[in-house]
């Protein structure tokens, strides 16, 4: 087991505490507890300030799925910081290595006569998506269809929009968020939000029903969108119900709403599938992909528009002299030239077929947990999981809020080496992609060692 070193008294851990605002962080907590430095990585190790190794169970945020030191990725962003380190896509320019990575993101996309727009967060490109799916109503003469409907745990970005779209209240209340136009709607966790005795199929179908009661009462003709992630990630790793979203895509078409895919956590192959909705079985008007398009080593974000959708906006921007959205990073050059080489990479993997295999792995793996006290569902698809703490597996009861289980899982993990996101009463996993069997069977190890440790000192005993 690792001990923990605390950081506060390090050089790195002062100048962060003393200069550097964190992204979602309890600040005050940050200024008596300091940071963990991560000085460097290997594979799908990072490794501290003080030289102490994790498995790194996240990719970071969901996002380093070639590990820490691929080294084609390196030297693909060198060769295009030399040949042309920066330009931009405004007003009918490109870099030629952009247009290639917009042919080959458009090819994999699985969406008739696709286009790709180009931005540097999954915030931007989530964002980018409302206002394009705004711009496609007003276009059609439509101008009043502007709300959005959208999952209770979603989670779609921190930007204003972003944040308003998600359905977690902790994102909401130091902002005055979120703003009006939000349709919220449940959660489709059928382990947590399921009644008594209803099926898995009854409890999609009364969903079904109320979406369509929502959209009745709010009144169709004002709707614009529905965005969803395919697997709910910072909500938990949330699978919905079998033909849940081409129940609700079937609901969405009768009314002319668009249906928007978040793909920022599912796209690009960690479901066993280039991206999520493939799995679900629904194929978006647009989607927004990011984190594992680069493999995290740059910023760089989409939103794949389908044909029909573009073609209004055209036709749009032809009578208004101009397409009026965009931002300066847009396609940037070196953040395009690492996207295709982990695309490349991806390619020569096998992906989406190797991950695939290896979340069969994973979830054979994690499934003996099921058995554990602590824990009362294993859920996901590929190398995306979920694990349900529960302080009673019989009632499915929640842990006291004060108790902070899911920190706790957290910390513990990292005492045996392991870094694993907690989100409240779920720990989630998202490994590398690079990942071998036996690197998952010591995450798993770890983890269940981290769990055993909580158990005891909460008074009882695996």
């Amino acid at each position: 087991m690792l001990t923990l070193t605390r950081s506060e008294s390090s050089a790195t851990g002062q100048i962060d505490r003393r200069f550097h605002l964190h992204s979602q962080t309890n600040l005050h907590r940050h200024q008596q507890q300091g940071p963990l430095v991560i000085a460097r990585g290997d594979g799908i190790y990072v490794i501290d300030e003080q030289g102490q190794e994790y498995i790194e169970g996240m990719s970071g945020l969901w996002c380093a799925s070639l590990g820490f030191s691929n080294q084609r990725l390196v030297e693909a962003a060198h060769h295009q910081f030399n040949v042309l380190p920066y330009y931009h896509t405004f007003n009918h320019r490109v870099s030629e290595v952009t247009a290639r990575l917009a042919e080959r993101v458009a090819v994999l996309s699985d969406m008739p006569e696709a286009k790709v727009f180009f931005a540097c967060s999954g915030s931007e490109a989530n964002d980018s998506m409302v206002k394009m799916a705004w711009a496609y109503h007003r276009a059609r003469g439509n101008p009043q269809k502007r709300k959005v409907i959208a999952h209770q745990k979603g989670f779609h970005g921190s930007t204003v929009m972003g944040a308003t779209l998600s359905g977690l209240p902790n994102m909401h209340a130091a902002f005055g968020l979120p703003l009006d136009g939000v349709i919220r709607i449940e959660c489709p966790h059928h382990y947590r939000n399921g009644l008594p005795e209803e099926s898995e199929v009854e409890f999609r179908d009364r969903l079904i029903a109320d979406l369509q009661r929502r959209i009745e009462s709010e009144g169709a003709e004002n709707i614009a969108a529905f965005i969803s992630e395919p697997i709910m990630g910072a909500g938990g790793v949330i699978v919905p119900p079998t033909g849940y979203f081409a129940a609700v895509q079937a609901l969405l078409k009768r009314h002319d709403i668009l249906m928007l895919s978040d793909e920022i956590i599912c796209g690009f192959g960690r479901t066993g599938r280039w991206f999520g909705h493939q799995n679900m079985g629904f194929t978006p008007d647009m989607k927004a992909c990011a984190k594992s398009l680069s493999a995290g080593y740059q910023p760089i974000s989409c939103a794949v528009v389908s044909g029909s959708v573009y073609e209004v906006l055209e036709l749009q921007s032809q009578q208004l002299n101009g397409f009026g959205h965009g931002f300066t990073y847009s396609g940037h050059p070196v953040a395009a030239a690492v996207a295709l080489e982990a695309l490349d990479i991806y390619q020569e993997m096998g992906l989406p077929a190797h991950n695939l295999g290896m979340g069969k792995v994973l979830h054979e793996a994690l499934s003996p947990l099921l058995e554990h006290p602590l824990i009362g569902e294993v859920r996901g698809i590929g190398l995306l999981a979920g694990l349900e703490l529960v302080a009673d597996k019989n009632t499915r009861a929640f842990f006291p809020a004060s108790l902070a289980i899911g920190a706790q899982v957290e910390l513990a993990a990292r005492k045996q080496g392991l870094i694993v996101r907690n989100m409240g009463d779920s720990i989630a996993l998202a490994p590398p992609f690079i990942i071998t069997p036996e690197q998952i069977q010591a995450m798993v190890e770890r983890l269940t060692a981290a769990l055993n440790d909580v158990y005891q000192s909460i008074g009882q005993r695996p």
